[in-house]
């Protein structure tokens, strides 16, 4: 098991100032059976941001061993903390689970980008991992819950992942949470629902067509599929795409 503890303090101006931190694993992978787990506390005024130099790569697995991360992270007062890593990339029969955990207090603003992808295009790999778990809590002060999402996908059960993903490669979810934020979450908002009324539109004359022929089973799937949703205070979006 692999743990870490990193504290972000002020070392600038607050509004010039900020600190990039990049995550690395021996090997550029997570092996079957690691453990790792991180705590980060960005100080009061602070910005941090956490990425990484490349896709998380998570390894076959072997036999059973899950491979894990854990993070746990504390934003002060005023203080930003974005986390922008590359995707998730499990090999084939890869069994993986993430656990994010962040608390904040009232004024605190978080970016999340949590995605991961069908596999090893190259390969041939596509939906092949055998387990992927990633889950991101965020609590406020008293442990309040603000948010709590968990995403789980297995192999078993009456189809496989590949079949229920369909033609889809990636997914990934976006949370922008906070008051330093504010502009941004209404300009995404805006900028999904005109994304996606012209992605979905469809001329009432080819619903026309649809209707008598019936010579098509569906509309054609759109290439790209973005939803935005409000939880929690007006202020925080969380933004899920694949």
């Amino acid at each position: 098991m692999e743990k870490g503890k990193v504290v972000v303090e002020k070392v600038g101006p607050s509004d010039t100032d900020a600190v990039w931190i990049y995550s690395l694993t021996y090997g550029g992978g997570i092996v079957s059976g690691d453990s790792i787990s991180v705590e980060f506390t960005v100080g009061d005024g602070c910005t941090a941001v956490l990425t990484t130099q490349a896709s998380t790569k998570v390894y076959k697995s072997m036999g059973s061993k899950c491979s894990e991360q854990v993070l746990e992270a504390r934003i002060g007062s005023g203080a930003l903390f974005a986390l922008i890593p590359d995707p998730v990339t499990c090999f084939s029969t890869a069994r993986y689970s993430q656990k994010q955990v962040f608390r904040v207090v009232s004024d605190s603003s978080l970016v999340i980008v949590d995605w991961f992808t069908s596999g090893r295009h190259e390969s041939g790999e596509k939906w092949d991992f055998e387990h992927y778990r990633s889950t991101n809590h965020i609590f406020s002060e008293g442990d309040q819950p603000v948010f709590l999402d968990t995403v789980l996908l297995e192999q078993g059960g009456a189809t496989r992942i590949a079949e229920r993903m369909h033609d889809y490669q990636v997914i990934a979810m976006v949370i922008i949470y906070g008051p330093k934020l504010k502009h941004v979450q209404d300009q995404v908002q805006e900028n999904v629902k005109k994304m996606m009324s012209q992605q979905l539109y469809v001329p009432s004359t080819r619903l026309g067509h649809h209707a008598k022929t019936n010579s098509d089973h569906c509309l054609t799937r759109p290439a790209f599929i973005a939803s935005c949703s409000v939880f929690g205070p007006k202020e925080a979006i969380p933004i899920g795409q694949g």
